[in-house]
Order: C-alpha cells, then sequence, then structure tokens
C-alpha cells in the first residue's frame, strides 16, 4: 500500500511547492529545509525527499549540504534563457493553434480578456488592483498560452512548457508589479493575437506572439 501511494504523494508534493510559489510563500533565492517544507505542504518527509530530485532537475531548486534547499535565484541568466525557450515553443504553437483552435475555445478566450480589461479599467483610478483580481487577470493570462501549447497535443512538448512557466511566473512574481495599467497592456497584447487566430492568419499570430513576448521580458527587466 505504501508503495501504491507514494507516487501519488509526490505528485501532491510537486503540486504543493508550486502553488506556495505562485502565492509567494516560497520566494526566488530562499533558503529553506526539508522540515519546513513538510509544515509549509502539510505531507510526509518522505514526499518531500522523493520532490527533491525532481525539482533539482527541472532547475527549480539546488540542494545545499545538511539538508538545505534553494529556491532558484531571478538572475539575468534565468530571464534570457526562461524567455528564448518560450519565444521558441510558442512561435510554432500559435501557428498550429491559429489553423486548429475551435471557433468556440477562441470565442470564450476572447471573452474572458475582454473581461479582464473592463474590470481593470474600473480599477484603473486608484492605480491599484485588488488581489481577487490579480488572481483572475493572471489565470485568464496563462490560459491562452497553455491552450496555445495544448493544442499541439504532444506530452514532451506541454511538460517541458510546463516547466518553464513556472519558472517564467517565478520571474514575474519578483521582478513586475502589477497596476491596471500594466495588466491592460498585457490583455491588448492578448486581444491582438486572438484577433489573429480568429482571421485564421498565422504569420499574424506569430507576429502578436512574438511581440507579446518581447513586451513581457521587457516589463521584467523595467524597460
Amino acid at each position: 500500500m505504501r508503495e501504491k501511494n507514494a507516487p501519488k504523494l509526490s505528485q501532491k508534493a510537486y503540486e504543493s511547492f508550486t502553488y506556495h510559489l505562485s502565492v509567494r510563500a516560497l520566494r526566488a533565492g530562499q533558503l529553506i529545509s526539508q522540515r519546513e517544507l513538510v509544515s509549509l505542504t502539510g505531507l510526509p518527509l518522505g514526499a518531500i525527499r522523493e520532490l527533491i530530485p525532481r525539482l533539482e532537475a527541472e532547475g527549480l531548486i539546488h540542494t545545499i549540504p545538511q539538508r538545505w534547499i534553494c529556491i532558484a535565484e531571478v538572475d539575468s541568466k534565468l530571464v534570457k534563457h526562461a524567455f528564448e525557450f518560450r519565444l521558441f515553443m510558442e512561435i510554432q504553437a500559435v501557428k498550429y493553434f491559429t489553423k486548429h483552435a475551435s471557433d468556440n475555445l477562441v470565442g470564450k478566450l476572447l471573452n474572458e480578456t475582454k473581461g479582464i480589461i473592463t474590470l481593470c479599467e474600473l480599477e484603473g483610478s486608484s492605480n491599484i488592483i485588488s488581489s481577487s483580481l490579480i488572481v483572475d487577470a493572471q489565470t485568464v493570462d496563462w490560459k491562452l498560452h497553455e491552450h496555445i501549447i495544448k493544442t499541439l497535443n504532444n506530452k514532451i512538448i506541454i511538460d517541458a512548457y510546463r516547466v518553464n512557466a513556472i519558472k517564467i511566473r517565478l520571474i514575474k512574481l519578483e521582478q513586475t508589479s502589477l497596476t491596471p495599467a500594466n495588466v491592460i497592456s498585457t490583455m491588448n497584447e492578448h486581444l491582438d493575437i486572438i484577433h489573429a487566430v480568429q482571421l485564421r492568419d498565422p504569420s499574424a499570430a506569430e507576429r502578436e506572439i512574438v511581440k507579446h513576448i518581447e513586451n513581457a521580458r521587457l516589463r521584467v527587466l523595467g524597460n
């Protein structure tokens, strides 16, 4: 029974770890012990120990003697490599997505994106974005890119992209402050991508995804 349940606990530990990264309970460059991860995730030490090699292989942590773990640090090298990987993957994927995504899916993505823009415009006068809207905006943001990749129906690509997406999110959490203005800017770039997809124009979709990813990189760098 223990062997049968072990992989499930390890996966739960992975999901808990990445969740705590996304809500900043774990921060880039942070040192944390295995015991502290047990306390944070609520999972047994055995599951945490099984998790560590996977996180290390994915470049999300590195280990230090005496059972310490260091969360990946956000530096210029990580930014460069993560965004280059993202660009390489999404250029090809968005062209395929443009040809094969259903009208229903594209319409749903369009409406969700417009909805976020409307909500941001309502909050725009204060130049502060509510925590609930941050969550909604990030969900809509990530959903578009995940759909673009998942349309390829290639597990190797999807898994590799997922790991890189975690790094991108870690970078954004450390380097970018969310305001109504920059959320609206991001969502407008999404609209440009979606409109190109609606026209079934792969070349236009490629141009828009390249522009969007480059702008995201520049926002991270503070430009």
